[in-house]
């Protein structure tokens, strides 16, 4: 661009944002204190900018596995193989996009992993885990808690995204839920947070969430005791015979890798 061409985008961006960005001179041009301040947070986007469009569309594009993921699972399973991953194929790039539950449904993706029935989405799907629930506290909380019954004194902490909460579990202990006094979150990895404040009784989702449990400081209100879960993971993909080289490596490895947890 000719230094007129440049001159005149400048004045734009001045235009645009409502503010001298440079002071000019008859042979220098120099940062304003409000161009100083604005000039690394372009760098940065730029930067962002490049960066994204070199592993989208560089060299590696071939290679690029788009992942999208329930963020429980995220955080306590694929955090944790990734690194194996890598190892195992070193030339393959990933892309991993953590969302809640309610909010995957949109966006290109090779692989997902959901949670629930997956014949709602029409895909072919592999099973990948399933969960065992168990009630968790701080240590000081947990231990107050020697019976079923002892729960009730505590707030319990309900995720609003599960089918299968408090009540299937007190069913299972013999232990009507009517006088339970119920908080909710929208996520295990919140009620896990607020469990860890003393604030109540959450629910562990074994094994995705392991690691948020001791993360948190948690332990078992009454160690023993557990109820399967009446949903688990899935992965599901528009159909196996169309996924892409890398596709079909992390699939591969997943599903192994899910047979160890």
């Amino acid at each position: 661009m000719s230094a007129a061409a440049v001159s005149q985008q400048v004045r734009a961006l001045e235009d645009r944002v409502g503010a001298a960005l440079f002071k000019r001179a008859a042979r220098s041009v120099t940062l304003t204190d409000l161009g100083r301040a604005y000039l690394p947070i372009v760098q940065q986007s730029l930067l962002r900018l490049q960066t994204a469009t070199d592993g989208l569309f560089g060299e590696s594009t071939a290679q690029l596995v788009h992942v999208q993921s329930e963020i429980l699972f995220s955080h306590g399973v694929l955090s944790k193989g990734f690194g194996d991953f890598i190892r195992a194929y070193p030339k393959i790039t990933l892309q991993l996009n953590s969302a809640l539950q309610a909010d995957m449904g949109s966006g290109l993706f090779d692989l997902r992993v959901v949670f629930g029935n997956p014949l709602i989405y029409r895909m072919e799907s592999d099973f990948l885990v399933g969960e065992r629930l168990y009630p968790v506290a701080r240590a000081d909380v947990a231990d107050t808690i020697q019976d079923p019954s002892d729960l009730l004194e505590h707030p319990l902490i309900e995720v609003t995204t599960h089918r299968t909460g408090w009540a299937y579990v007190l069913g299972e202990m013999g232990q009507p839920p009517v006088e339970a006094r119920t908080l909710y979150a929208d996520s295990t990895l919140i009620a896990m947070a607020m469990a860890a404040e003393g604030t109540g009784v959450a629910l562990a989702r074994a094994p995705v969430s392991d690691k948020s449990m001791v993360g948190a400081g948690l332990v078992p209100c009454l160690p023993g005791f557990e109820v399967a879960g009446r949903e688990g993971y899935h992965l599901i993909y528009p159909e196996r015979a169309a996924l892409r080289r890398p596709a079909r490596a992390f699939r591969e490895w997943l599903l192994g890798f899910c047979k160890d947890i």
